[in-house]
């Protein structure tokens, strides 16, 4: 069994809840009547039981509204970097609950499309303050997302908040999503966040590193002759046909994936173990000013080159900026259908539509970021009178 790192998160000593709850005393809080839980295992089974993780089954990850089964959604990619995430945090002793949890809602902001959507949302709301995934996936958590009689929001922990906020470093500049939710429960953005977090952040990288080329030969999008490209992956693949040359091809290109996942895993646990050395608490992980868990030098090159492959091959493949601008337009024609008449939105959705920009944009941002890819395309079907096409482009 690992042992506990002194710099672990503590579910019984967290930084409390907005709404009550705090933590800080070393006990349990909400009810036991609902099982004897963690602070963190309550924030993870929150998120998993709330409608906005429900609705990542039908997002896009990479590929829009895939026919094929076996395509990844943004569900089945947080899944994913949870299972990363809980491999990384056991082995370095730190708080699985915690990692797992923020591995689970680092996602939940997306608006439908991916990217696509983002950049469509982002170009609608560029004279409301833009708009932001990330600060997104805050607002849906804090504010959004209200199942509770007492409180906005799924009322998750400090620590929780803090990770998902600033995952990838501090943020000196927040847009205004973030400002508005830092102003109500300040989470120190200024600061690195936990190790757990930190693991969260370079466990996503590692999935869809992985996953997307995976996804990309099946598609036929990627080659695997150019792949070999990039001499780090050829390494791989000649050990693989070494190991099994007379295995059939598609199980030779899943056993090349699940190396580089063990290659890139193995590289995050020994240079984070070396980067942690010393360190005696959360607060001197927060207070390091420096990123202390993900890849070494050499394999964050290796990344960095296969980002830039990627970025090249697959995510600005033809196909896929055709289909990306073809849904840039259903997000962008459902914002404009909405700003001109509100009597389109749902009821619940209009009774709380503000009267004055930029709090009016920012409600109809809110209902469209939370659409599903389907969802998208049947409101456009409904208010247009006829359903985008191009939009499946595997």
């Amino acid at each position: 069994m690992t042992t506990r790192a002194p710099f672990a998160a503590d579910p019984y000593s967290h930084g409390g809840r907005e709404f009550g709850g705090n933590a800080a005393l070393g006990k349990i809080t909400g009810s036991e009547s609902r099982g004897p839980r963690t602070d963190f295992q309550r924030d993870r089974d929150r998120i998993i039981h709330s409608m906005s993780f429900r609705r990542l089954k039908s997002k896009t990850q990479v590929f829009i509204s895939p026919e094929g089964d076996h395509y990844r959604t943004r569900l089945t990619h947080s899944i994913e970097v949870a299972q990363i995430g809980r491999v990384l945090a056991r082995a370095l002793g730190l708080d699985e609950d915690l990692t797992e949890a923020l591995c689970l809602a680092h996602d939940l902001g997306h608006p439908p499309f991916g990217h696509a959507g983002e950049s469509a949302l982002s170009e609608a709301m560029a004279r409301h303050g833009g708009f932001c995934h990330n600060a997104q996936a805050l607002r849906t958590v804090m504010r959004l997302e209200s199942p509770y009689p007492e409180h906005d929001g799924l009322n998750l922990t400090w620590d929780l908040l803090e990770g998902l906020a600033k995952h990838n470093g501090p943020v000196a500049a927040p847009n205004w999503a973030l400002a508005e939710l830092d102003e109500a429960f300040p989470l120190d953005l200024g600061t690195w966040p936990s190790i757990e977090a930190q693991i969260a952040a370079v466990s996503d990288d590692i999935a869809y590193d992985n996953h997307d080329i995976d996804d990309g030969l099946r598609a036929g999008f990627l080659d695997l002759d150019d792949l070999l490209q990039l001499d780090f992956l050829a390494d791989q693949w000649r050990a693989v046909e070494r190991r099994f040359p007379n295995a059939p091809r598609d199980r030779q290109l899943r056993e090349l994936i699940r190396d580089q996942i063990g290659l890139m895993v193995n590289d995050v646990l020994q240079h984070t173990r070396e980067m942690t050395k010393g360190m005696g608490s959360v607060a001197e992980v927060r207070d390091a000013g420096r990123q202390l868990a993900g890849f070494s030098p050499e394999m964050r090159e290796h990344e960095r080159r296969l980002k830039a492959f990627m970025y090249e091959r697959l995510y600005y493949h033809p196909e896929q900026v055709s289909a990306a601008e073809r849904a840039r337009d259903v997000v962008a024609r459902l914002f404009a259908a909405y700003s001109q008449d509100a009597g389109l939105m749902p009821p619940e959705w209009r009774a709380k539509l503000p009267e004055q920009d930029p709090q009016r944009s920012r409600v109809i941002a809110d209902f469209i970021a939370g659409m599903s890819d389907r969802f998208a395309m049947q409101a456009c079907e409904t208010i247009y009178g006829e359903r985008p096409r191009g939009l499946i482009n595997v």
